[in-house]
């Protein structure tokens, strides 16, 4: 099958790869859309140590699952996430943090830009019929920005300021938007603000920003100097949550940390079964985010426009 292949931090489109062995309770997925995000392009300048196929945003068809015959032939999302059921953290629930885990097109998983991938049944979803692959293939970007509101609770009168209006960025203001919050999103490029605007969203420049005045700070930019002014934005007692995942190393002012008393929150991936009924009730608008759409053949040309600057979201279809 063909596969958009990594190694040695060095991209290819390979024509020959084999195609997924099934274990007993996985499925065979063929692949109908898949979608480059920020940590593909990291994996690229090699965030992680990681040889094989990449992708984890996908829309698909199940062409084989054993332990499940219902699924054949429905389109369905997965869980990116691949945990042993049996360790101390599944045990206690933290399944995303399974001691064991393995990661769709990140650790130990071959991922999506492929003909045909394969997933535990466990981390499937079906897509609701009304939804459009064009759309259902942003559930896992949907889940991650909603996993803010599961970790912190967001109220209306709380100050949030999004820092980064990238292609996470942006869906994750739109679901804080929907708390009530008095919300404003750090933006440094007119196209961004044309769409925050439409959205009802307050999008401001990072000058325009008083330091040390908002309650929450949702840093998404990718950058050092995107989380400096995360940092710097967040009153004492406040809360910083961290989104970003990027090669290299991050310098932080502990003591202020400390000082100040802010609670710092890491947050990845979140719930797909909201992210899905958002999606179909159209609560949450992505087709303005889509900036092309390739054959997955043009593999290495969709990579090269997501990593332009100012390009959103780049999908690749089978």
């Amino acid at each position: 099958m063909r596969a958009i292949w990594l190694e040695n931090k060095i991209l290819s489109v390979r024509q020959n790869v084999a195609e997924p062995v099934l274990k007993p309770d996985e499925a065979l997925i063929r692949l109908n859309i898949a979608g480059i995000c920020s940590t593909d392009l990291e994996m690229v300048k090699g965030y992680y140590p990681f040889t094989g196929i990449l992708g984890h945003e996908f829309v698909g068809e199940v062409i084989q699952s054993p332990g499940r015959i219902d699924l054949i032939g429905k389109r369905v999302v997965g869980e990116i996430t691949i945990y042993c059921g049996e360790c101390a953290s599944c045990l206690a629930g933290r399944t995303a943090h399974c001691e064991n885990r393995q990661t769709l097109g990140l650790i130990g998983k071959d991922g999506v830009f492929a003909d045909y991938l394969s997933l535990p049944l466990r981390n499937l979803h079906m897509v609701p019929d009304a939804l459009p692959d064009e759309a259902a293939v942003f559930t896992e970007l949907v889940a991650a920005a909603l996993e803010i509101q599961q970790e912190i609770e967001i109220h209306p009168e709380d100050r949030v300021v999004v820092v980064g209006a990238g292609r996470l960025g942006l869906l994750i203001a739109q679901c804080l938007n929907l708390t009530g919050c008095d919300l404003s999103v750090v933006v440094r490029r007119p196209e961004p603000t044309k769409l925050l605007k439409n959205w009802g969203i307050k999008a401001i420049t990072a000058d325009a920003l008083k330091p040390g005045k908002a309650d929450v700070v949702v840093e998404v930019s990718g950058s050092a100097q995107g989380f400096a002014l995360s940092r710097s934005l967040v009153r004492p007692r406040g809360t910083l949550v961290l989104k970003s995942t990027f090669a290299g190393e991050m310098a932080l002012n502990m003591s202020s940390i400390v000082v100040d008393e802010i609670r710092v929150i890491g947050s990845r991936c979140g719930p797909f079964a909201p992210a899905l009924r958002l999606l179909e009730k159209g609560l949450i608008d992505v087709s303005p985010l889509i900036s092309g759409i390739y054959p997955l053949s043009e593999g290495l040309k969709a990579f090269e426009k997501a990593a332009q600057p100012g390009v959103l979201k780049i999908l690749m279809t089978r």
